[in-house]
């Protein structure tokens, strides 16, 4: 089947086979790409997709077809993100007419024919909408959520929906319609939530960039999970229309980017006053012409931050995080910033009992249902009364906002009233220090392995205090894993926040692609070392490894020599510790296997340790119980992933 044949094929939800949808043909990692463009997508700017396609080097279709290429090799093959729920049959035909329009001199706006991915619980007519619920998986909205709209009338394309956490309200992204999504850092763990399709289709260039939403970290986690940039706005600055609702008072959808200037082009043209949405009239008056005007690489010069001790952790688990942000703080005084000390706050007492996602979502949830005639369940109680859900969202989770009778309670009020006063407090703080931001990690500890409940988020800062915040990547733990460093502003203070996320992207460059999703074009070739050592015994051995980055696996060839084969012991791949002897890592052979020859899959750990020359392999015999080593020197040419 060709990608032609897309346009003549009803949409689908994929639930973790996109490729059927797509080509039909296996394309593992590093297979030739279906279409064989010459035009390589990935990693792609906005500014360089535009580039070409006014310079007529790429079409807007070609563009769509090597997206495609992507997730057909990745999302249900290769390493399986399993990003993408529903990929649109309509995107080729919409490709085809801004390509018409583009060669006949016309241009819609600053996307036109660029391809983008959306949260699958924004509206785009035509399409069901489904929030990750079974519940919802035919559920056909009326017409487009305001920023769908907003990004279509600017020339995008919508390449398909992404996968989220049910529901929204969960940041480790596993939904009843699609399952688990991988991140492609390290596939055993999660992408974050509850928008962790779309930060895992970013990462992997399914797309230019793609739409998110945030209740309470759920567009800046998976952004700091992936090495991207995510904008949580100010309450009003975007529309919350069509997007299904988890808790109107604290929702607010937005981008998630590879860059900061991807990030502001695409702010541009989704946020701004919407008739339906009545908080977005807070923003009238208050938001730019164009937040590009923001991208200054001297911006952290004369810049006052402040670090929010409280927000780093101090548990073992949290310390990698915390070095990063640590020294991304250093990073930034370099660049002229000035690190003001601010001591403690009395923040943690106010965020205690703010939140009101608990109370709004059946309201909200059951208001939504109402005006999309084409669900099947009408309301959240129906929902569960039918068990249209994933076991992930909590039954009791549930039922406490079932048993939520009415918002007209003291206790909503306070809480309402509590957000107030942390907005009032942040902000005071802000201009007691002369400050442009507070900064603190997005979340205090990497992506856990999935299965496991994901701890540490810094998320209700901002989303209690409805101030803008922005997630840039800050580096990488000692598990090879990203960190997002997030700043906080004061009301639509987000052309701030730019600037300094700008700056520092552009001072650190800290964003890596994974090595999951590497080129399809130019797809990178197996590395290759040889090491060899000899005791003084004369016993020794020779080992051949051969990296596939894609999937982080390591194969080898091993043979131990010198020696009768029933004195060798094991053979194994250790860890150094500063240089000396560190634990094992993998067992590579057993007793008297003096020839052995497989393959391991690494850990992102495990290959930052690989690349920096921390591994050795040895092999432990009889005679010489702690071992025969050899050092794997790792080409230099490959040390930076390339």
């Amino acid at each position: 089947m060709t990608m032609d044949a897309l346009q003549d094929r009803p949409r689908r939800f994929l639930a973790g086979m996109v490729v059927a949808a797509i080509s039909g043909v296996g394309c593992g990692s590093g297979s030739a790409p279906m279409t064989s463009p010459a035009f390589d997508v990935m990693e792609r700017s906005i500014v360089e997709l535009t580039t070409a396609l006014e310079a007529g080097e790429v079409t807007s279709r070609q563009l769509v077809l090597g997206y495609m290429d992507r997730i057909a090799a990745y999302d249900g093959q290769g390493p399986a993100l399993n990003a993408m729920v529903l990929v649109s049959d309509d995107a080729l035909r919409v490709a085809d007419t801004l390509d018409a329009e583009r060669a006949q001199g016309r241009t819609r706006g600053p996307l036109h024919g660029v391809p983008v991915v959306i949260k699958d619980n924004y509206d785009i007519a035509g399409m069901p909408t489904s929030a990750g619920a079974m519940g919802l998986a035919t559920s056909i909205p009326p017409d487009d959520a305001f920023q769908v709209r907003r990004l279509r009338e600017a020339g995008a394309i919508i390449l398909g929906k992404t996968n989220m956490h049910e529901l929204a309200r969960g940041i480790t992204t596993v939904s009843s319609i699609a399952g688990q999504t991988r991140n492609p850092y390290d596939l055993s763990r999660n992408p974050g939530g509850s928008s962790g399709g779309t930060g895992a289709a970013v990462a992997a260039s399914y797309a230019a960039v793609g739409m998110g939403s945030d209740t309470c970290g759920s567009i800046r986690i998976p952004a700091a999970h992936h090495a991207l940039v995510g904008l949580r706005g100010t309450r009003g600055l975007a529309s919350g229309d069509g997007i299904i609702p988890l808790s109107s008072t604290q929702d607010i959808g937005g981008p998630l980017a590879r860059s900061v200037e991807d990030l502001a082009i695409t702010l541009d043209v989704t946020v701004g006053p919407d008739p339906a949405d009545e908080t977005t009239e807070r923003g009238r008056g208050r938001i730019p012409a164009t937040y590009t005007e923001a991208l200054d690489a001297g911006a952290l010069r004369g810049a006052r931050v402040a670090l929010l001790q409280e927000l780093l952790g101090a548990s073992a688990a949290e310390r990698p995080v915390r070095s990063v942000i640590e020294a991304a703080a250093e990073e930034m005084r370099i660049a002229g910033a000035e690190l003001v000390d601010i001591g403690d706050t009395e923040f943690g007492a106010l965020l205690d009992g703010a939140s009101v996602i608990g109370l709004e979502f059946k309201f909200d949830f059951d208001r939504y249902l109402a005006a999309t005639p084409g669900a099947a369940v009408r309301s959240l109680a129906e929902l569960v009364e039918r068990g249209l859900y994933h076991q992930v969202l909590g039954s009791d989770a549930l039922q406490a906002s079932l048993d939520v009778e009415s918002l007209d309670t003291d206790d909503y009020r306070g809480r309402l009233a509590k957000r107030t006063a942390v907005r009032l407090a942040v902000e005071a703080l802000l201009d007691e220090h002369d400050l442009t931001a507070l900064i603190y990690p997005t979340i205090r500890e990497t992506a856990r392995p999935i299965g496991l409940e994901q701890p540490g988020t810094n998320c209700e800062l901002s989303a209690v205090s409805g101030l803008p915040a922005i997630t840039v990547p800050a580096g990488y733990a000692t598990d090879g894993m990203p960190v997002g460093l997030e700043m906080i502003g004061r009301e639509f203070s987000e052309t701030d926040l730019i600037g300094l996320a700008f700056a520092f992207e552009q001072l650190t460059a800290h964003r890596r692609p994974p090595e999951s999703t590497p080129s399809l074009v130019t797809p990178p070739a197996r590395e290759q070392v040889d090491v060899a050592a000899a005791s003084d015994g004369g016993a020794g051995l020779r080992a051949r490894f051969s990296l596939d980055p894609a999937r982080r696996r390591l194969h080898y060839t091993l043979t131990v020599h010198g020696l009768m084969d029933s004195d060798v012991l094991f053979s194994h791949l250790h860890r150094a510790v500063d240089g000396a002897a560190g634990p094992v890592t993998h067992l590579l052979g057993g007793r008297a296997a003096a020839r052995v020859t497989g393959a391991v899959d690494l850990s992102a750990a495990d290959l930052r340790s690989l690349r920096e020359g921390g591994l050795y392999v040895d092999v432990h015999t009889r005679a010489d119980f702690d071992g025969v080593r050899a050092d794997i020197a790792w080409p230099a040419s490959h040390l930076d992933g390339t």
